[in-house]
């Protein structure tokens, strides 16, 4: 039997609330639960506002790349930008909602740190093998809408990993790999959702998943430069391709 709920209580979270005590004091936890956390909790218990009248610049602070800039039809600008994380997204996570005027919020330093000093607090004060994934909300390319997905994880295989295994043909699997920890954000998101004041959700009976502290965390899934087959936007690439090939002809009409 699976099921996944919330914690209903939780109170606004400001910086130095003990998360652990948020949660433990307001959920029986058991063996196998995984708990999902939402990265705006995590980041406002461990105070990552910063002033910001204009997010624009807050944005520009966390980027470590721009992957692609677009104007929208309003006039304003989206970029989608790998931030200090090496996450791929909209804004490089600055979250301007639900925080005071003239702030915004950042993600959490080290989402698999802040994911593990929560599990280990979280069995600690139960006395349970749980598991933790923090979760923030991304879009996908060539897909329309958001999802959450992991950013942190302690506790938890972040992937199923079947490579080997045989199918229900008897042939076998060479490359499939679902990734648990995004598909259990995605789980927890449709119960917690995005306005309903409850940022904790608890996914039960997928205890196969839970494991020891030390396993991979969220930062895994994150897909190294070197197999990334789409680092820009397709504007981008088509620049860059025009600018290298002008500069390969002017290089031969010199060496001519």
């Amino acid at each position: 039997m699976y099921s996944v709920s919330v914690i209903d209580d939780i109170p606004e979270v400001r910086p130095g609330d003990d998360l652990v005590e948020l949660i433990g004091s307001r959920a029986e936890l058991a063996d196998g639960d995984i708990v999902v956390v939402t990265s705006k909790i995590v980041s406002k218990s461990e105070g990552r506002f910063v002033a910001a009248d204009d997010r624009e610049q807050a944005i520009s602070d966390e980027t470590v790349r721009v992957v692609a800039t677009r104007t929208t039809a309003d006039g304003g600008t989206t970029r989608i930008v790998e931030n200090r994380l090496g996450i791929v997204s909209a804004a490089a996570g600055v979250d301007a909602s639900n925080t005071p005027d003239g702030t915004v919020l950042l993600l959490p330093v080290d989402p698999d740190g802040s994911a593990r000093s929560i599990c280990v607090g979280l069995r600690e004060l139960s006395g349970a093998s749980v598991g933790v994934i923090i979760s923030d909300t991304l879009g996908r390319a060539w897909r329309q809408g958001q999802v959450d997905v992991a950013i942190g994880a302690a506790g938890v295989h972040v992937f199923d990993d079947l490579r080997g295994t045989l199918d229900t043909s008897g042939k076998p699997m060479a490359v499939t790999q679902p990734c648990v920890a995004d598909e259990l954000a995605s789980a927890g998101d449709l119960v917690k959702g995005k306005t309903g004041g409850t940022p904790v959700a608890i996914v039960r009976g997928l205890g196969r998943f839970v494991g020891d502290l030390d396993l991979p965390g969220a930062a895994t899934i994150v897909r190294p430069v070197e197999q990334d087959m789409f680092r820009t936007g397709s504007e981008e690439a088509y620049d860059e391709g025009y600018r290298d090939g002008f500069a390969e002809g002017q290089q031969e009409a010199v060496g001519s």
